[in-house]
């Protein structure tokens, strides 16, 4: 159906990429929805050809509580808008004067 590519290891935005995001339809699995990331199960093998059709259902939330909770890092920071500089700014400047302020309090 579509355009066959190998994924590879490289750099995207200057962060280390060891693969991509694939939906089932880019998978060539015909069903599911489109910009929807595929679940393969664990035992796939990474670096290998995807499954030539849609693994079973995904698991119950029963199972899915069984894994515990990773944070995920984003790959970029979010860059700060003016405004949003400037408001970070004072916030800082007005916990170093209260900080000074708190200080001078106690010495007194």
């Amino acid at each position: 159906e579509g355009e066959e590519m190998e994924i590879r290891k490289t750099a995207v935005g200057g962060v280390m990429s060891e693969g991509m995001f694939c939906d089932s339809r880019m998978l060539g699995w015909g069903s599911g929805s489109s910009g929807i990331a595929a679940q393969v199960p664990d035992s796939f093998e990474v670096g290998s050809a995807p499954p030539t059709s849609k693994p079973g259902s995904p698991p119950t939330a029963s199972s899915e509580s069984a894994i515990p909770a990773v944070e995920v890092k984003p790959l970029f920071e979010k860059k700060l808008t003016k405004e949003e500089k400037k408001k970070l700014a004072e916030e800082r400047k007005a916990a170093r004067k209260a900080a000074k302020e708190a200080k001078k309090a106690a010495e007194s």
